[in-house]
């Protein structure tokens, strides 16, 4: 009865502890760099985390890596609720990309809930002669070992996204790697190779302005707005192809219960937020509402990630030290 009593009063203390959480401002470590989608996104929810967190927020660009080194740095903060990290599908990815990674992805962190998911585009350059997907079909098959495919750099969406179109249509491609969408951008649009597979935040413009032909989304449901008319990968024949661009916030391992708690409340309140809604669709993304805002199936979700990328990558031989 002691003992029981003691543990009690120790749970209890713990509690106490942290029920003033939180009284000093909260960092975001995003992982790359200013500017860029993945802070965008972190700046977005940082407005809409704002009030019910009851926290100042303040983001934290630490890039490099492929985004490996602000994961890194989070996975060894002070496990207090006070530095948290906002990280894209490259969490996922990292265990298979890079040799020397300084955190165990499932064990190293808190899971607080996924935030968005963004579609991807498949594309190519203008004078591309298919006129459709299926024309497009025709074209890679006539073209073997002919075909440049671009991507904005190791472990980037569209990295990610060429590995696994490769993987699926079991067709030959060089890939192409840039030091950003930008350049890879500029270079497709020029004709100076083929095709690019990349999120709908860089690609919508270029398709609305004919600057590149599309061929088809990632997801397995048709887009809205200007893209609604571009079929699916799963509706051309590639069934079950899905893949989209997905953000969560993360904690150091041991944080709390009750901050966490806290945090994932608060995450959750942020995301009904009608201006934040606002901001993602006009990003082309679509704001997280299922259960996957909750730790438990956001750490499984991430785990069947893990598994969907590491054995394509590893096929593909494209390592990172």
């Amino acid at each position: 009865m002691k003992k029981i009593l003691l543990a009690s009063v120790a749970a209890l203390s713990v509690g106490a502890a942290w029920a003033d959480y939180p009284d000093k401002p909260v960092t975001i470590v995003v992982p790359f760099a200013a500017g860029g989608p993945t802070d965008k996104v972190a700046r977005d929810l940082a407005e809409a985390l704002r009030k019910p967190l009851n926290a100042t927020i303040v983001i934290e660009n630490v890039g490099g890596a492929g985004g490996t080194l602000g994961a890194t740095k989070v996975s060894k903060a002070a496990p207090d609720g006070y530095t948290l990290l906002l990280h894209h599908i490259g969490l996922s990815t990292s265990p298979a990309l890079y040799r020397n990674l300084q955190y165990k992805t499932l064990d190293d962190f808190e899971y607080l809930g996924l935030i968005n998911e963004v579609p991807m585009t498949l594309i190519a350059r203008p004078n591309l002669p298919a006129a459709n997907y299926a024309d497009l079909v025709k074209w890679m098959a006539a073209n073997k070992g002919k075909i440049n495919l671009a991507n904005a750099g190791l472990g980037s969406a569209s990295h990610l996204c060429g590995l696994l179109y490769m993987s699926t249509v079991k067709v030959d491609m060089t890939t192409v790697p840039y030091k950003g969408t930008g350049p890879a951008m500029t270079d497709l649009i020029g004709g100076q190779v083929d095709l690019m597979c990349d999120q709908t935040t860089n690609t919508t413009t270029q398709i609305d302005g004919g600057k590149v032909k599309a061929y088809a989304v990632s997801t397995t449901k048709r887009l809205g707005g200007s893209l609604a008319k571009l079929p699916t990968l799963d509706e051309s024949g590639l069934k079950g192809f899905n893949v989209t661009i997905w953000h969560g916030m993360y904690a150091p391992k041991g944080t709390p219960k009750a901050v966490l708690e806290k945090i994932n409340t608060a995450l959750k309140t942020a995301l009904k937020d009608a201006e934040f809604h606002k901001r993602e669709e006009a990003l082309g993304a679509v704001v997280v509402t299922d259960g996957r805002v909750n730790p438990a199936e956001h750490k499984k979700f991430v785990a069947d990630e893990i598994a969907k990328w590491s054995p394509i990558i590893k096929a593909a031989g494209q390592y990172a030290d």
